[in-house]
């Protein structure tokens, strides 16, 4: 099998203030981590910065506009509470929809099996016309009406298992019935959405977790909700938010999950994704914030990417 995994140091540059959990030394412990000889048969990308018209495909212009306005010359400029730009964070996020548009183009047109997308800010919670919860950009929204518009891809799904539930793909998915999202989440927890009652017009399917609960809740949440109607969906594609903050690990949540969960996780996607779309499978980076619980469990889920399986250290 073959994995392009797409990252740049513009990424890297985006820095919020001092303290704050998502910090450039997430991506660099994950760059580090993928120096290692298990993951010498990658094949890497810088991503190019994206097109504003391909932005436009799941947020309104003035909202662009607003972000690119909101960009200080030097400081940090905040958009909420938790939310922040500073000089270099303009690029980044160009840079994460640009990783998100190669990605799907070298997915769809068969050039390799499927890639991973090391970048950050995350997107997940960026609504349509609202940044939040760290992100600017929904850039995985942005590269499933990519799919959809530039590769003919007629449905396309997001399965999401970062420990917050991504309030922005769903609200920019809600009254699509051909894009799918699917999620598990801790509840309650930010942003204080994820019910199982919010459904969309059918293509929403959210599985919230309770705090404390484990890799057995989390498989059966899984197995019982997300995967039989993403098997039901039938996908041209398959896009997951990678987000690796349910590790028992982390600092932010409380969901006890292993690194082993999220190679299942990834393993079982992989299984429909060969059942529905020829295998075609695109990996966003969203949370994590324990370095050693984020890079152990992105390590796995890489290397089931790469070869169906996961290996031992």
């Amino acid at each position: 099998m073959s994995t392009l995994v797409l990252t740049h140091a513009d990424c890297i540059e985006h820095a919020p203030p001092e303290g704050h959990p998502e910090r450039p030394d997430r991506l660099r412990a994950i760059l580090a981590m993928l120096e290692a000889d298990p993951f010498n048969a990658l094949i890497r990308e810088e991503a190019e910065l994206g097109a504003l018209e391909h932005i436009a495909r799941a947020h309104p212009e003035d909202y662009i506009s607003l972000i690119e306005g909101s960009r200080p010359e030097d400081g940090l400029e905040p958009l909420d509470p938790d939310t922040w730009m500073g000089p270099k964070s303009w690029d980044a996020a160009l840079r994460c929809v640009g990783a998100a548009t190669r990605a799907v183009d070298v997915v769809m047109e068969g050039d390799v099996d499927n890639a991973f997308c090391a970048i950050r800010p995350p997107g997940h919670h960026a609504e349509s016309n609202r940044a939040m919860g760290f992100c600017l950009f929904n850039s995985i929204a942005v590269g499933a009406h990519y799919a959809r518009d530039v590769h003919g891809a007629e449905r396309v799904a997001v399965v999401d298992f970062d420990v917050h539930h991504g309030n922005g793909t769903q609200d920019i998915f809600w009254n699509d019935e051909d894009l799918f999202y699917g999620s598990t989440h801790q509840m309650p927890l930010y942003p204080g959405s994820g019910s199982k009652s919010e459904t969309g017009v059918g293509n929403i399917f959210n599985a919230p977790l309770s705090p404390g609960n484990g890799g057995e809740q989390f498989r059966e949440a899984m197995n019982t909700v997300v995967l039989p109607a993403l098997d039901a969906f039938s996908p041209n594609l398959i896009m997951i938010s990678a987000g690796f903050d349910a590790h028992h690990l982390d600092p932010l949540a409380n969901i006890e999950l292993t690194e082993q969960d999220f190679g299942w996780a990834t393993l079982k996607l992989m299984e429909l994704a060969d059942d529905h779309c020829e295998g075609r499978i695109v990996s966003m980076l969203e949370g994590g914030y324990d370095l050693k619980g984020l890079t152990a469990s992105c390590g796995v889920h890489i290397q089931a990417l790469m070869h169906g399986g996961v290996l031992e250290d």
